[in-house]
């Protein structure tokens, strides 16, 4: 009876929509545990290890870290390119009006922290190229943090804040093609081109099997890895081409997203946060944080994300663009504005991206870190509050 009890909590729990925040946190916490232990060292070593197999033709070696940021990673944006792909056929972004709003809130919280980061590091070359850090929000931390607060805020708060972090990671993932690609081999990159544009021919030939584009998907990462473009793009490629409708039936894309959910959310993430949280305490870090590169990260997220989700917000009421979803006020728009500042997963991710140098890496993840607790923190007290001060009236 007792583990019948047990096997109900844990499947309650793995159903539950906190849950994936739940356990990345754990793995962020893990991840410290181990960098500040005598395990750091055998981790480090760990993740070095080089997996996989090399011929003249084809270089498939590379460490364990390196599988899952550029592999790993790669299922998670594709699982991202499944969202956005289906909230702009059938969601809240298939009409202009519905989807005003989630847009312009998301561009305003990716131009003002980005603008933020930019101002305080315009006189530093070596760290300039982290403007990009604090312009993401961690979907899976955010609306966990949202789902923990349960029927205390609107509904359609929540549906809003969904929409704004699927706008959220398509800009990101624009950013990081652009800007953080270097050394472009086009002889690959054509290859991966002519692998889209198959994936694009078997979408209008009605191919509904996931073989057909899955398979062609994994060559086109191979591709895309070698030209110089980050490979996780590969992810969203394949996404956009895969077949869905209107209709209540499952499409393909919806049964891969399905499909995806639970690896990515209670595998993959918790994943990436160990191999990548694994900051040494050291003296002086706290100091990093008043220094260019923190003051940068930490108030773009912490005040730029919820100023420009808000500003952006307020603006397209005002002029009539779009209404604020039923039953939410402007105190929810500035509490979900704050959980918008929940960087973590992306911005961790974008600042490998940026810096070559440890140092940096270390100084920009510690940054995040504390800017995400403040942001997180803040945003749960903020609409919680709300909630009790409108109960007592």
């Amino acid at each position: 009876m007792t583990k019948l009890i047990n096997l109900k909590i844990f499947s309650h729990f793995f159903k539950s929509s906190s849950a994936g925040g739940i356990l990345l946190l754990l793995c962020v916490c893990i991840s410290l545990l181990i960098a500040n232990t005598g395990l750091s060292c055998g981790f480090s070593n760990f993740l070095s290890f080089p997996l996989g197999f090399e011929t003249d033709a084809v270089h498939l070696r590379y460490p364990i870290l390196l599988w899952i940021n550029d592999g790993l990673m790669a299922v998670f944006f594709l699982l991202v390119g499944l969202e956005i792909k289906r909230e702009i056929v059938e969601g809240e972004l298939s009409s202009m009006r519905q989807a005003a709003l989630p847009v312009l809130a998301a561009v305003g919280g990716v131009l003002v922290p980005a603008l933020i980061y930019a101002t305080f590091n315009s006189g530093s070359p070596e760290t300039l190229n982290g403007w990009g850090i604090p312009m993401a929000t961690d979907i899976a931390f955010a609306l966990g943090i949202l789902s923990l607060l349960g029927n205390k805020v609107p509904s359609g708060l929540k549906i809003f804040l969904a929409a704004l972090a699927i706008v959220d990671d398509l800009i990101a993932i624009l950013v990081i093609a652009i800007f953080y690609s270097s050394d472009l081999h086009f002889q690959y990159l054509g290859y991966a081109g002519v692998l889209f544009l198959l994936l694009i021919i078997f979408n209008r030939l009605g191919l509904k099997n996931l073989f057909f584009y899955l398979v062609p998907g994994i060559v086109m990462w191979y591709f895309i890895h070698h030209s110089g473009i980050h490979a996780t793009i590969a992810g969203v490629l394949v996404a956009l081409t895969l077949p869905t409708n209107e209709e209540d039936t499952d499409s393909p894309l919806e049964k891969l997203e399905h499909a995806l959910t639970r690896p990515v959310n209670f595998i993959i993430m918790p994943i990436f946060a160990l191999a990548n949280t694994n900051i040494t305490f050291e003296a002086g870090m706290m100091q990093g944080l008043v220094s260019n590169l923190g003051l940068g990260i930490v108030l773009g997220l912490f005040l730029g994300k919820p100023i420009g989700i808000f500003a952006m917000s307020w603006l397209c009421v005002k002029c009539n663009i779009a209404d604020l979803p039923e039953n939410t006020k402007w105190p929810h728009v500035l509490g979900l504005g704050l959980l918008g500042g929940l960087g973590f997963t992306m911005s961790i991710f974008i600042a490998l991206l940026s810096f070559q140098y440890p140092e940096y890496q270390n100084k920009a993840k510690f940054a995040i870190l504390i800017a995400s607790v403040l942001a997180g923190i803040s945003g749960f007290f903020l609409l919680s509050l709300y909630n009790k001060r409108q109960n007592s009236n």
